[in-house]
Parts: C-alpha cells; sequence; structure tokens
C-alpha cells in the first residue's frame, strides 16, 4: 500500500520558521550595526596613533612638529625646506582618509596636545555622541 501523503513543510510550519528567524534579525541586528559603527571610531584611534609616531620620528630627525599649513601631508613628502627630513614616516607613503572618508584635521600647535589630529566622526561635524563623536590624539 502506497503513501498518499507526499512529504514537505506546510504553510504554517514556514510562516512559523520565517517568524522566528524574524524576530531573532529584530534582536540581533541592532547591535552587530552598533559594533560596526564603533570598529570604525576604534580604527579612527588607531590611524591616530599611527600619525603620532610618525610625528614623533619626524621630530627626532627635524627637531619640530610640521606647522598646521605643511600638515600631515609632510610625513609623506619633503615640504621643501625643512632639513633633516629623512621620510617617508608612514608605511604606505600616503594619507589615509578616515573611516568615513574625510580627511584627517592637523594643528600645530595644537589647543588640546602638542599637536591635535581628529576626526569629527560619522557627521562630520565637531562634536556630536557615539557614532558622530569626535575621535582625537588627546582622549
Amino acid at each position: 500500500m502506497k503513501n498518499d501523503r507526499q512529504a514537505g513543510f506546510t504553510l504554517v510550519e514556514l510562516l512559523v520558521v520565517l517568524a522566528i528567524i524574524g524576530l531573532l534579525a529584530g534582536l540581533v541586528g541592532p547591535k552587530v550595526l552598533n559594533q560596526l559603527g564603533g570598529a570604525k571610531s576604534d580604527t579612527a584611534s588607531v590611524q591616530i596613533r599611527d600619525f603620532e609616531q610618525a610625528l614623533e620620528i619626524y621630530m627626532l630627525d627635524t627637531g619640530e612638529f610640521p606647522s598646521t599649513e605643511q600638515g600631515l601631508e609632510a610625513l609623506v613628502q619633503n615640504p621643501g625646506n625643512v632639513a633633516g627630513w629623512n621620510g617617508p614616516y608612514l608605511r604606505r607613503n600616503e594619507i589615509p582618509q578616515d573611516p568615513w572618508k574625510r580627511d584627517y584635521q592637523y594643528q600645530y600647535p595644537g589647543e588640546k596636545a602638542d599637536f591635535d589630529i581628529l576626526s569629527y566622526g560619522a557627521d562630520g561635524k565637531p562634536g556630536g555622541e557615539g557614532d558622530n563623536a569626535d575621535v582625537g590624539n588627546w582622549q
């Protein structure tokens, strides 16, 4: 005797599974997205520390930090009138942008440290909280 019933899932079973997957995505999704934002801030902090180290070596070679006008570009290309320049001081021979695809801000002398290097965060504006918070070398 043959079994007339075919194997498979019923519509109700499929709907229950989809509902469970939707609930899990609703609970887990926001936490994963929050971690991604934090990762960008962490990346900016690491890049800023790399700039700090390169600037310290630049200062040892030349006797002073680059001016605000010379900027971070002085780490990869001799501004022309700097005695003792022995660069490039960054591995990739280029100035990376922050994780939000904007240029880092550099100021010497700095307002919060000997020199200030900062990224304005996700919104690109001073201040802010969370992903929009500034990331700088004085923090």
